[in-house]
């Protein structure tokens, strides 16, 4: 059995086909992710992929949408948009406090519900000591006086948080919004999402 591994070790062929298949995969890779973001819109911020799942997408771009989106409905049935980075394009840090301001009768449209998670850059959701997760059309936001509603996204809870608070981890995260059978304004692209503001003291 060591003859056999000696002879792997160094059989030019054996190395050739190990090195042909982490180049091809290494390519495969840069290609899946050009094509994924060649059919990602980003408005303020916020990314969305509206062909994914669509039946007509051919199997590149179908493996390219769900390397970078996997397991989701086509857009008619939810709407998903993530963000990294807040109106300055500076990544979104735990040690920071952001606010997503909706004005007036701009919440996300829809005809099931919306919901906002904060994860980790892999996508996790990471525990805190409040045990909330999201923030979702469910949650009984309470509006401004104009009828506008901010949502406080930060590590740590205060009093005056109350419903409207989003906990975030740590360190570096990203956002994710999906709408649940979206609304016609979403499905026209006329609908945008705020940008995530930093609060500054």
């Amino acid at each position: 059995m060591s003859a056999f591994f000696a002879w792997v070790a160094g059989s030019g062929i054996v190395q050739g086909l190990i090195m042909g298949l982490a180049f091809g995969y290494l390519t495969a890779v840069v290609v899946l992710n050009a094509v994924a973001r060649s059919q990602t819109t980003t408005v303020n911020g916020w990314s969305s992929i509206r062909g994914a799942g669509q039946p007509g997408n051919g199997i590149v771009v179908r493996a390219a949408l769900q390397k970078a989106l996997p397991v989701v409905n086509v857009f008619e049935e939810a709407a998903y948009w993530t963000a990294t980075r807040d109106a300055a394009g500076e990544l979104l840090r735990g040690a920071h406090t952001y606010c997503l301001h909706f004005p007036p009768g701009q919440l996300p449209p829809h005809s099931a519900f919306w919901s906002l998670t904060a994860t980790d850059t892999a996508g996790y959701i990471v525990a805190g000591a409040s045990g909330r997760a999201s923030v979702d059309s469910r949650a009984g936001l309470v509006p401004n006086a104009d009828g506008s509603v901010d949502i406080l996204l930060q590590a740590y809870e205060t009093v005056e948080l109350g419903t409207n608070w989003l906990p975030t981890p740590s360190g570096r995260f990203k956002l994710m919004l999906r709408a649940y059978l979206p609304g016609p304004a979403i499905l026209d692209g006329s609908y945008q999402l705020p940008s995530v503001v930093e609060r500054r003291p």
